[in-house]
């Protein structure tokens, strides 16, 4: 019986066109949903034509977090395994809910603050020190992040948050800085495995290889493995990437967890066929493996852990 898999996406970037050509060699019945186009009904069970509930499993390879997340969670509803699932998309999709349930889970990270109005967040950068650094709670690819290296710089980004910023900008998500060796780390977990890991070298601060880093192969030791692995399952398990800061004091540290991962510029340094292990996970889902069963953080964060 021919497996059948979806893929949800938005444009056709060079990581899906990777995805399509090993769905196509292993002879697998791909169905397109393109988002921008999709009708949902929410009603279950849903009509005969709805995208993606004539197949085994879908991959979600959005670029949208908000529009990924609400797609998720409808196919989920029909009951369409679902690569990540909806629970993985809201997780990683807010450093503040990643954060939770990573110190939840056990995971060394950068300390870090949440507040609610400038004068909170000035607080909260002055109590972990200069430089800090200011994220929005929901974004991509080291957008509209800031290293604030005094009072000064503290409140003039401070100002133009809360009066250009949106929504998401009033919330203050503000994290210790960690100085970095010139890189940051990645690995790419998919289900129970390791598959590759980078260093990201830059002589900027943001370590983004959207932003012009450049990927190098970095050894995955016991230590990298087990914390890369103690990351993806505490936000929920599936095909995820987990970022990491190599510190000389306080040994890896996890910044984030991305649940629609790019990986077409780690291919070539590392070496590994990315998409083929992703396509090998998608199938087995497809085929009935049981999901990853997600670690839910509790409501609070446990008495002693730095948030």
């Amino acid at each position: 019986m021919t497996v059948r898999i979806a893929l949800l996406h938005a444009r056709i970037r060079v990581d899906e066109k990777l995805l399509l050509e090993e769905l196509e060699q292993r002879g697998v019945e791909i169905q397109r949903i393109h988002i921008e186009r999709c009708r949902f009904p929410l009603a279950v069970p849903p009509p005969a034509d709805t995208p993606g509930i004539d197949c085994d499993a879908v991959l979600e390879r959005c670029i949208s977090h908000s529009r990924a997340l609400h797609a998720l969670r409808v196919l989920g509803g029909y009951g369409v395994p679902c690569v990540n699932s909806w629970h993985v998309a809201e997780v990683c999709g807010d450093k503040l809910a990643t954060h939770i349930a990573l110190a939840a889970a056990g995971v060394p990270t950068p300390a870090a603050r949440v507040a609610f109005t400038s004068e909170a967040a000035l607080a909260a950068i002055e109590e972990l020190g200069y430089p800090a650094v200011l994220k929005p709670a929901v974004g991509s690819w080291g957008r509209l992040i800031a290293r604030v290296n005094d009072r000064d710089a503290a409140e003039a980004v401070l100002e133009h948050k809360a009066t250009l910023g949106t929504y998401h900008h009033s919330i203050f998500y503000v994290q210790e800085h960690i100085e970095k060796p010139g890189y940051d780390l990645r690995a790419f977990v998919v289900g129970d495995r390791v598959v590759a890991a980078i260093a990201r070298d830059s002589d900027h601060w943001i370590t983004n290889t959207s932003r012009g880093a450049t990927a190098r192969a970095y050894p995955i030791t016991d230590e990298f493995e087990r914390i890369s692995l103690d990351a993806a399952r505490a936000v929920g398990g599936g095909i995820v990437a987990v970022d990491l800061f190599e510190t000389p004091d306080r040994g890896l540290l996890v910044n984030e967890v991305n649940y629609t991962m790019e990986f077409k510029n780690s291919v070539e340094p590392t070496g590994v066929n990315i998409p083929r292990h992703i396509v090998d996970y998608v199938i087995e889902i497809a085929e009935g493996r049981p999901l990853p069963t997600a670690v839910v953080p509790p409501a609070t964060v446990p008495e002693g852990t730095t948030t």
